[in-house]
């Protein structure tokens, strides 16, 4: 689900915490050393997410808050700014050349360069999240 949060919205506040759960605390967000990303470029999306890319030329930036059930993925469009919310059972990510996270039939994939290379930690314990949140629902063999 993408929300236009560019002006401050509390129905949008109740439907993250709803989809990907509340945020992390300010001691959980220390223990975690930070729950944000970096600034990422973005070099490719899908065609459905194409309407909330920069027009012109100009660079497209996100970057992710962890959140306790999912992430919040935010896309700066201008003076606008969208937010993505995925929940881990939906989110994919794939390491190819940057890296893309995939959901909901949409993607995102952010380019390799040096801002990519400094979250390098944020992507781990992304991934470290998912593994924790999936660990809940483990199958049984039988």
């Amino acid at each position: 689900m993408i929300l236009d949060t560019t002006y401050l919205d509390k129905k949008h506040k109740h439907l993250l915490s709803d989809l990907v759960g509340r945020s992390f605390t300010l001691l959980e967000s220390l223990k975690m050393k930070g729950i944000g990303s970096k600034r990422m470029i973005i070099e490719d999306v899908s065609p459905n997410l194409q309407s909330y890319m920069n027009t012109v030329s100009d660079a497209n930036y996100a970057n992710i808050e962890l959140r306790k059930n999912g992430i919040l993925l935010f896309i700066n469009k201008g003076l606008q700014n969208f937010t993505w919310a995925i929940p881990y059972y939906q989110l994919v990510i794939y390491k190819t050349n940057g890296a893309s996270i995939h959901a909901q039939g949409k993607f995102i994939h952010f380019k390799n360069n040096k801002t990519f290379k400094e979250n390098k930690r944020f992507f781990e314990k992304m991934l470290d999240e998912k593994i924790k949140y999936d660990e809940q629902y483990k199958f049984q063999n039988i």
